[in-house]
């Protein structure tokens, strides 16, 4: 570990760095200064591309301009933050930056005058976070996040007819199979990826309260609305036409609702199979030299499982602060956003730190299957449930009832279940068909069910 990650203040680039390190290019303060060079040296072409302006771009200006965003480096974000310290503004570097790169290679007046044109800085970090959380999500959050479900998947896949006790309230229930359990996690995690992926990511370029009018101040014949759609467009973003000084974030409340959700359907998974693994019903892998507990040699504790419960509570608690906070800003704007959105990265890095951790987890269950059947074994009680339903299928009074009676609260086994059956007035069929049950077999369609669903998404 470096200096610089012993040194870190937060566990992101600190203890969890290399963890991290896909996030970096995105939404590092090197990934928003690449992403506002990106806008504003888009916004350049467009503006000389249309022949408004007497002005002309030279090859060789346009290759260096376009090459600072194709292959932007840490030693070119250094040179921003260099001017940044100067005029104690971000966006105003970046114009002043691209400015002197212009200037070094032949660019002349009327051509820098036309960067950073009509453009408030909002117009450029609004497409720059856009772009970033764009990136972010499709280079690395919905990767990770669908690696994550094919494991659950392929669990899914391993158990899908492995029965397994239920619980209800922590009581003993009607058993279901250790992968249908999975499955159901599964469900519920490829809907909201799907909803992340397809979220829309909208921006705004219309100067400095949303109306144009600095633009119509310099050309009044010229439709300014078409251009700002087609640049917002260009950098891969959708575009929206009403807003004040700044994009109102209602997008990215709702990314950030959806990582939320997503987060806690983990944090579901993360106790049950924390659950499942103090029942016994997984024992861990162990990995040669690695210690669970400082003073219990024995341990093979669920640290991969509580690793991620702890990381995605800090993303629900971030993104949820975050979704609430941001939409809202005074009149036409107040700052408080601008501090804010800074963190979105730290959001997306604790998601990748749980998602990680998480699959970690998985890899190392193994299904302790003798666990499962002793549980069954004992809890015959379980079958009191068809027994009633079964009765009232053929009209016996008060099935439910007489159940109760017999099952609540007693030690119910395969013999006693046995003579509860014979003094049940049924047809000899039903009988029979009863008395072939055990916990063990009464898992309904939960092998069905699960082999169904992973036909259906391809898995």
């Amino acid at each position: 570990m470096s200096d610089a990650t012993l040194l870190a203040i937060s566990p992101l680039d600190g203890r969890y760095a290399s963890k991290t390190e896909s996030l970096r290019e995105f939404v590092s303060e090197y990934g928003l200064i690449r992403f506002r060079l990106a806008v504003e040296v888009a916004w350049l072409h467009l503006l000389v591309d249309t022949g408004w302006f007497d002005a002309s771009l030279p090859p060789a200006v346009s290759d260096r301009l376009s090459s600072v965003v194709d292959h932007f480096s840490v030693d070119d974000a250094q040179a921003v933050k260099q001017i940044e310290r100067e005029t104690n503004h971000d966006v105003k570097a970046c114009e002043y930056y691209l400015a002197n790169l212009a200037r070094e290679h032949g660019a002349d007046d009327k051509l820098i005058a036309l960067l950073h044109f009509g453009c408030t800085s909002e117009d450029i970090n609004n497409l720059a976070y856009a772009m970033m959380l764009k990136r972010a999500r499709d280079d690395v959050a919905a990767p990770e996040l669908e690696s994550l479900a094919g494991l659950i998947a392929d669990r899914a896949a391993d158990w899908a007819a492995l029965p397994m006790l239920s619980r209800t309230h922590g009581q003993t229930a009607s058993p279901t199979t250790m992968g249908k359990e999975f499955a159901n996690v599964l469900a519920r995690l490829d809907r909201e990826i799907a909803t992340l992926k397809s979220a829309p990511v909208l921006g705004k370029f219309n100067g400095a309260v949303g109306n144009f009018n600095a633009h119509m101040s310099a050309i009044d014949d010229v439709d300014w609305p078409a251009l700002s759609k087609k640049l917002i467009q260009a950098v891969g973003v959708d575009y929206n036409a009403m807003t004040t000084q700044i994009e109102p974030h209602d997008w990215i409340a709702e990314y950030l609702q959806v990582i939320s959700r997503i987060a806690t359907i983990l944090i579901d998974f993360s106790r049950d199979c924390w659950t499942y693994i103090s029942l016994g019903y997984f024992r861990q892998k162990t990995v040669a030299g690695e210690v669970g507990s400082s003073t219990m040699p024995h341990k093979v504790n669920p640290i991969d499982f509580e690793n991620a419960e702890g990381n995605l509570g800090m993303v629900v608690a971030l993104s949820n602060h975050l979704a609430n906070k941001l939409p809202c800003s005074r009149l036409q704007r107040d700052l408080t956003d601008s501090t804010t959105l800074r963190n979105l990265g730290t959001v997306l890095g604790y998601l990748s730190i749980a998602t990680a951790s998480l699959a970690k987890g998985i890899g190392k269950l193994q299904i302790v299957e003798a666990a499962l059947e002793h549980d069954l074994e004992q809890s015959w009680e379980v079958l009191a449930e068809p027994l009633q339903t079964v009765m009232r299928r053929y009209g016996v009074a008060d099935a439910y009832d007489q159940l109760k009676a017999l099952t609540r609260g007693q030690v119910i086994d395969a013999s006693r279940l046995q003579e509860i059956l014979a003094n049940i007035d049924l047809p000899a069929e039903a009988r029979s068909k009863l008395a072939e049950l055990s916990p063990r077999t009464y898992v309904g369609l939960a092998a069905q069910l699960t082999h169904e669903y992973l036909s259906k998404r391809g898995g």
